[in-house]
């Protein structure tokens, strides 16, 4: 197959991580609010956390579409996967969003140890989407002219 058959479906992967890497740092924000309120021991406004939960939804959607999207692209162009460090970097994305998403449900006054893990999950997330942002980039300029 030819690339052009697969452009547009390059196009909703650029689109989508643009929109993930946005909803990461809007995540960020809402995430710091919390904190930032706790220690002023002001109370945090009610729409905060359903805000920030449906922030997490919508970024841990895009991040399993970007991973369907690399699949089949590279399936369908390639004919198998491997070609690059971005699919173990995609794949560890996946892990650390999941494993966020998942602590995060487990957030309450018994269980000190999910925020913590919550947070340096989110922490390393930020590592995570600058490698797939560096190794993305490398994938993208072989077909640029």
């Amino acid at each position: 197959m030819n690339l052009p058959s697969f452009l547009w479906l390059w196009k909703i992967a650029a689109w989508s991580m643009g929109f993930a890497i946005f909803l990461y740092l809007c995540l960020a924000i809402s995430g710091v609010s919390f904190v930032v309120l706790q220690r002023k021991k002001k109370k945090r406004p009610q729409w905060l956390r359903p805000f920030h939960q449906w922030l997490g939804f919508g970024m841990v959607f895009l991040i399993f579409l970007l991973l369907f999207i690399g699949l089949i692209g590279t399936v369908g162009y390639y004919g198998s996967l491997g070609h690059s460090i971005h699919l173990l970097a995609g794949i560890i994305i996946v892990i650390i969003s999941s494993l966020s998403a998942w602590s995060s449900t487990q957030i309450n006054f018994q269980n000190s140890w999910a925020k913590k893990l919550h947070v340096s999950l989110n922490v390393g997330l930020f590592f995570a989407f600058a490698s797939v942002g560096l190794s993305g980039w490398t994938i993208v300029q072989k077909y640029l002219p």
